[in-house]
């Protein structure tokens, strides 16, 4: 078994302490799981975004900043490696839109584990540093709009409360990367992760029907991010159930925010319960169930209101490919995974109610609860109501007349199931105001962002990040009014593309 040390194992007195601190317990894994490889150096790296706060929470903002800029071009572009780096690219397979094949990091290279000042374990991977082993014959490159929009998009859902990969820095390449709709600035991001094992790390070793990497993988996995579900009397089933658990949850909270993914595969989704890889994403405005956003999800695979579903069918793909270390007999390999495959769906609904209680300012629970919440939603949907600005603004809210009298005689039944709880109604909107975000990435501000950034000015992707890393403010939002607004068309045919 691959050991992780514990921090009070190693050496916090180090002159090395709070700058780069590279660990590599994952290239300790079989070898089929990854290959050595390192970034391919561009032309004029500039960096074009940095994230202070999380630099400084990595433990690699000591020294003065100007000491540190000239360093970070070259380091976060992949041009010099950081002291301790051992860049190697992850091997894994996936089912992209319910086919099944193998892929690997393409474009990403890990460059290592950073410790923290606390002692937490942080995977530092550069996204668009060019080809590698599994770039099956792509450029290992990224856009500058792709990468922008993933650091504003997971740092906003950083700032809501949503587990997910993080941004540290955007470097602009200098040079340019060629796609569909023809030459673009290119760029690589500096993502940061929990860690990059994916239900798509597990398929890899079960296609190649590898079942010492399985256990490897398995105990890596709960040690990393299970620690307490270690010395299991069954650590895969352990695992299963541990995983199952993180995504109900993790998918409830996109749910709760209007957050669409885009493209679910299995590659995408990570055992440590972080929303990663965010390509075609968007925030839904007008509430529809059958939201798409993606340009090539053109069956509506991954629409809003299907990522429960397909959250479920990800995780039997996990199950299928522990089989053979869920128990020798395969019959009963099968029961076992099939029992934790269906526990998904309570689980969800489970997290995704007392979530909706939340907005709804509700402490304590009634059986009706689930058609209270169910009637709002059905008035939104035939009503085309704003989803985000719909709960922030239940007290007040004016709806047109089509749908006026619907909506009060659910705000009615709303009070009244207020009116049954102890708790104020100063208490009530505290909990609303922590639950129902003022502002979120509004995907017109977003494009304009990425255009003007495109273009060479970082002034309005730097006002817009400023925006959303306080989603819960309303008082702030209230004089930012602009951020809060819809699309004028309400966003009707708006698509997203994904980087590659």
């Amino acid at each position: 078994m691959v050991r992780i040390a514990r921090m009070s194992e190693m050496d916090l007195s180090s002159p090395e302490a709070g700058c780069w601190r590279l660990e590599h317990s994952y290239s300790r894994l079989p070898g089929l799981l990854h290959v050595a490889v390192g970034p391919t150096a561009v032309r004029a790296p500039r960096v074009v975004a940095w994230n202070r706060s999380l630099a400084a929470e990595l433990g690699l903002e000591a020294g003065s900043d100007e000491s540190r800029r000239a360093k970070r071009a070259e380091i976060f572009s992949g041009n010099e490696l950081p002291p301790g780096a051992a860049p190697l690219a992850q091997a894994y397979a996936g089912h992209q839109y319910g086919h099944f094949t193998t892929l690997g990091d393409g474009r990403a290279i890990l460059l290592g584990e950073q410790i923290t000042p606390r002692g937490d374990r942080y995977d530092v991977q550069l996204k668009g540093a060019g080809p590698t082993p599994f770039s099956r014959r792509g450029d290992g490159r990224a856009t500058l709009g792709a990468m922008l929009r993933e650091y504003a998009i997971s740092e906003a859902m950083h700032a809501l409360g949503i587990p997910t990969t993080r941004s540290l820095a955007v470097v602009a390449t200098g040079e340019e990367v060629w796609r569909q709709d023809g030459a673009r600035p290119g760029a690589v991001l500096t993502r940061v992760a929990a860690s990059h094992i994916r239900v798509g790390t597990f398929e890899w070793a079960a296609a190649r029907r590898d079942e010492a990497a399985l256990r490897a993988l398995v105990a890596y996995t709960l040690q990393r991010h299970f620690p307490e579900l270690v010395g299991a009397e069954n650590p895969a089933l352990a695992l299963l159930g541990g995983v199952i658990e993180r995504q109900a949850r993790l998918i409830a909270q996109w749910m709760s925010v209007g957050f669409v993914h885009g493209v679910m595969n299995t590659d995408n989704m990570a055992l440590s319960g972080e929303t990663i890889d965010y390509g075609p994403c968007a925030f839904m405005e007008v509430y529809d169930p059958a939201t798409v956003f993606s340009s090539i999800d053109r069956h509506g695979r991954y629409a809003y209101g299907n990522q429960p579903e397909i959250a479920q069918w990800n995780v039997a793909r996990l199950a299928e490919a522990m089989l053979s270390v869920l128990h020798p007999q395969e019959e009963t390999a099968i029961a076992l995974a099939n029992e934790a495959i269906g526990g998904f769906g309570k689980s969800f609904e489970r997290h995704w109610l007392a979530g909706m209680r939340r907005k709804l300012g509700l402490f304590n629970e009634e059986p009706e609860d689930l058609a209270l919440v169910e009637a709002l939603l059905t008035w939104m949907h035939a009503a085309k109501a704003d989803f985000t600005n719909t709960w922030a603004e239940l007290e007040t809210l004016a709806p047109e007349a089509d749908g006026k009298s619907e909506f009060e005689a659910w705000r009615a039944q709303w009070r009244a199931r207020l009116g049954r709880q102890p708790q104020s109604a100063e208490e009530v909107a505290r909990l609303r105001r922590a639950n129902c975000p003022a502002v979120i990435p509004r995907n017109h501000r977003v494009e304009e962002a990425l255009a003007t950034a495109e273009a060479g000015d970082m002034g309005v992707m730097e006002q817009l990040l400023e925006v959303l890393a306080a989603p819960f403010d309303h008082t702030r939002a209230r004089a930012m009014a602009e951020f809060r607004l819809p699309a004028p068309d309400g966003g009707a045919g708006y698509r997203t593309f994904c980087g590659t």
